[in-house]
């Protein structure tokens, strides 16, 4: 790419301090009367960033949403939420950023969309809308959802929501405002492909995918073992058909070949392992040294189960390291005015 977008250390990610920024409530600009985290108010704490040692800021998602879940709903991929600012804002933050010998990972959101993006508003609009494979579509079973896989934020709802319109269902792992994309279609890959080479071509220096391993389901959608009890728990968990399926590793080699071989060893992903269980590894991509999958964020089914180092080498107090849970991104926050 141009050399306006090369950094002088090709392995950067290997050694570098990164920290995360939460938009909404990491820090005002000057004269901000919203309460709310603005890209000026990060732009104004580069240089304190900067005296910790950070080397990377990962910022939390920016772009437009209806922020039903505080961002990871994205209705428009190549513009910013007004909240935040501006396109010109990010683009003036990748630059000072620049001027620090320091870098920007976005959060990026592709296994599913906000319902308001335009492409499953026009997806839901007909059954034989251009788009309406660009998401999952399936008929009712016995006048209900297509099987009984629950949502991930709620096992007494379903992960499929109905859709008066046309009479179908479509697959919303996470809210009835979240509908998965469909991977399957190649459509799909080819408009992530342009979205992360807007990005990249900005000056991003990667990205940290969000649940990127929900993106291959299991072939059929078959129905969920029972593993909670029918009496009481109409869905089942369904995190076996969802997670790690059968096509990331195609998926991610093929964003490897259309995006990240484009631009050498300078741009990184990585992403966290959501949803491990015990004895489940994920595996890395051996051939493909742009993707890291990290043990980030890491959730477990108990509330009190075992969290893994950053690099899910097992126990964290083994391995010498403390982690704190802090709270969900759903979880609405106020943030610090300026000073």
């Amino acid at each position: 790419m141009t050399s306006k977008l090369s950094y002088p250390t090709s392995k950067w990610w290997k050694e570098a301090v990164v920290y995360q920024i939460y938009p909404s409530s990491f820090q005002s600009h000057a004269g901000c009367k919203t309460g709310l985290g603005t890209i000026k108010g990060i732009i104004s704490r580069l240089d304190y960033l900067k005296t910790l040692g950070v080397n990377v800021v990962w910022s939390s998602p920016f772009c437009k949403s209806p922020q039903v879940d505080m961002g990871y709903d994205i209705s428009d991929y190549k513009d910013i939420d007004p909240r935040y600012g501006s396109l010109a804002d990010v683009d003036n933050l990748i630059a000072e950023l620049r001027k620090r010998d320091m870098k920007l990972i976005i959060d990026l959101v592709v296994n599913h969309s906000s319902d308001q993006h335009p492409w499953f508003l026009e997806s839901r609009s007909s059954k034989d809308n251009p788009k309406r494979d660009w998401y999952i579509w399936r008929k009712p079973r016995d006048g209900g959802p297509p099987n009984n896989w629950a949502s991930i934020l709620g096992e007494a709802n379903s992960a499929w929501t109905y859709d008066p319109l046309t009479g179908e269902y479509y697959f919303s792992l996470f809210t009835p405002e979240q509908p998965d994309l469909n991977w399957e279609n190649p459509e799909v890959r080819t408009a992530v492909w342009d979205i992360m080479h807007f990005w990249l071509e900005r000056g991003a220096a990667g990205f940290r995918l969000d649940v990127i391993n929900l993106i291959s389901k299991a072939p059929g959608y078959p129905d969920a073992e029972v593993l909670l009890d029918p009496k009481t728990h109409k869905y089942q968990p369904a995190f076996n058909y969802v997670v790690n399926g059968p096509k990331m590793h195609e998926y991610l080699r093929e964003m490897h070949r259309e995006v990240l071989s484009k631009y050498g060893y300078e741009r990184v992903l990585t992403s966290p392992s959501f949803y491990v269980f015990t004895h489940v590894e994920v595996p890395s991509i051996s051939t493909d040294n742009h993707i890291i999958v990290r043990n980030i964020c890491l959730h477990s089914i108990e509330p009190n189960g075992p969290l893994f180092d950053y690099y899910g080498a097992g126990d964290p107090v083994k391995c010498g390291r403390k982690l704190i849970r802090s709270r969900r991104h759903d979880c609405r926050r106020n943030a610090v005015g300026e000073r």
